[in-house]
């Protein structure tokens, strides 16, 4: 399904080419994404670390228009903020998604290929619609990795923000997200960082609702001097970095770092990173940069969740670090681990990075990995949505539970 297509960039991420070149070739195409402006943002911030901003004023209602890009350098951050804004343009439904959708209740969906809601996971008030001949859900046709089958898919999980194409007869099954919704140069690129997204919210999903797969990360050992040089930004800077190993039974490097300004003390910047990498290295370097980015982000005022940085400044800053010890304070039975004892399992190929998530996806009996091309013709950049059925959505919608967090219970 998949080309072999070498990695020629290995510095913060792996990518098929550089950042500038990526810069280069798609900045053309900013307009017709309706991308009017984008902007550094680094010098919002003191730590140093760049982070820029994509603005699209024409995003659909229930979307965001700001969008944020990270990384260790600014050609990374720039290409960044400039993915996210295509991402987020092609995510939008267009008339040309009709061609492969249909509108039917689970009865009239019979004889054909499809994804169950609750493999899903939704919310025990949606379990309640009557989806099997009442309510129709609108579908939109996946294609699966696994299998190279196609499976029809309730569309609310691929369009974001999801509109109903039936108000009256049809429901969302629930809030609309973009776990999974990736870009990239080309197509293998795009499905594998989707994919990592996944298991990303996954990992994060169950440390959230059992506080047990972490592992506490030595910082003095780690011999990487691109962390280190990112390490020494917050350090000069009096912001305590905590690293921690929060991969659960996919055995894909997931790493949060957070972050704790003791100068400014604000309970908005106690901010979390997140970021997940069949290289360990680079896992790290996406947290932090996240960081930088969530940091930087919230002092502008462009976050999603800036009510929720409003509810952090009214607790407080001690009451917040208190409500989130689990990730700002050492914990007496916490495991520390050095870098390097976590397995890199990166190749120089995206397809076999493709093939080695897959396969341990499988292992841990996933037995679908589904993604919808959403490329539009209009702009050429290869977007995806990655869906696995069966995985963890908690640490992006508390309403959604499932049931892999169970065995670590």
């Amino acid at each position: 399904m998949f080309s072999d297509i070498q990695i020629s960039y290995f510095s913060c991420t792996h990518r098929a080419i550089e950042p500038s070149k990526t810069i280069a070739e798609y900045k053309d195409k900013l307009k017709i994404a309706g991308i009017t402006r984008v902007t550094d943002i680094t010098h919002l911030d003191r730590i140093g670390i760049p982070v820029f901003s994509a603005i699209r004023p024409t995003a659909q209602d229930g979307g965001v228009s700001i969008y944020a890009g990270k990384g260790a350098k600014k050609d990374q951050a720039k290409a960044s903020a400039m993915m996210e804004g295509f991402e987020r343009y092609s995510a939008e439904k267009q008339s040309i998604d009709d061609e492969n959708s249909k509108l039917a209740t689970l009865s009239e969906m019979d004889g054909e290929k499809f994804i169950h809601p609750d493999d899903l996971i939704i919310s025990n008030e949606v379990k309640s619609l009557d989806f099997e001949k009442e309510r129709k859900i609108e579908w939109t046709l996946t294609k699966d990795i696994i299998t190279e089958n196609d499976y029809y898919i309730p569309s609310n999980a691929i369009f974001h923000p999801y509109i109903p194409k039936d108000a009256k007869n049809t429901s969302a099954i629930f809030k609309g997200n973009t776990n999974g919704l990736a870009s990239g140069n080309v197509l293998e690129e795009a499905v594998l960082h989707g994919m990592l997204e996944v298991i990303e919210r996954d990992a994060w999903s169950i440390f959230e609702l059992t506080k047990k797969n972490k592992k506490c990360i030595n910082i003095d050992n780690i011999e990487n001097p691109l962390i280190n040089e990112l390490l020494e930004k917050f350090k000069k800077e009096s912001i305590n970095i905590k690293l921690m190993d929060l991969t659960a039974d996919i055995a894909i490097p997931t790493i949060a770092a957070t972050a704790d300004d003791t100068i400014l003390k604000d309970p908005a910047l106690l901010t979390l990173g997140i970021g997940t990498h069949l290289n360990p290295e680079i896992a790290v370097m996406r947290a932090l940069t996240e960081v930088a980015q969530s940091r930087a982000t919230q002092i502008h005022g462009t976050r999603e969740d800036t009510s929720r940085a409003v509810l952090m400044r009214k607790a407080g800053y001690e009451r917040m670090k208190k409500i989130n010890k689990h990730y700002f304070e050492e914990q007496e039975n916490d495991d520390i681990v050095d870098l390097s004892d976590i397995e890199d399992k990166s190749t120089d190929s995206l397809k076999k990075d493709i093939e080695i998530t897959t396969n341990e996806l499988k292992r841990n009996n996933i037995d679908k990995i589904l993604f919808k091309n959403l490329t539009r013709k209009e702009i050429g950049i290869n977007v995806v949505r990655v869906i696995i059925p069966g995985t963890e959505n908690f640490s992006i919608d508390p309403d959604r539970v499932g049931k892999r967090w169970m065995k670590f219970k």
